[in-house]
């Protein structure tokens, strides 16, 4: 397996290199929404440890972001409604990872709405601001 890349998109998200819209931050994670989601509110949850994917995270980093993944799960389904949560996790290009640094995603759904395609919409920057600042605010309380 490659080894883990510094430079990749998410560890510059959390050197603050680059912005993000984030919802939630604790010692061993952040939560932050995804630019393209494939629902409203589709969050990504991931460790600050570097690790590549599932396969070499340390089981501590992993269980922080599962926590992390539940608690965000569950103020997304009141924030937007949702029926349900579909939770992804992808690992090495063959298994669907495109970003790597481990992550989840956490979306919320609505009964018979399909998700969009990956990737294929970038969402309002005003729209994500609004859904951050609700979903950060659920967190909170």
């Amino acid at each position: 397996m490659p080894s883990y890349d510094p430079q990749n998109i998410f560890a510059k998200i959390l050197r603050g290199e680059l912005p993000c819209y984030k919802v939630y931050e604790d010692d061993k994670a952040l939560a932050f929404l995804d630019i393209m989601p494939r629902a409203p509110g589709h969050t990504l949850v991931l460790p600050k440890a570097p690790a590549r994917n599932l396969l070499d995270v340390k089981p501590d980093d992993l269980a922080a972001v599962a926590q992390v993944a539940q608690k965000v799960a569950s103020a997304a389904m009141k924030v937007f409604s949702a029926d349900g949560i579909t939770l992804q996790q992808f690992n090495e290009g063959a298994g669907g990872q495109v970003v790597f640094h481990l992550h989840f995603h956490v979306i919320p759904r609505k009964a018979g709405v399909p998700m969009k395609p990956p990737a294929s919409e970038k969402e309002k920057p005003e729209v994500l601001s609004d859904h951050a600042l609700k979903l950060a605010a659920a967190l909170k309380g």
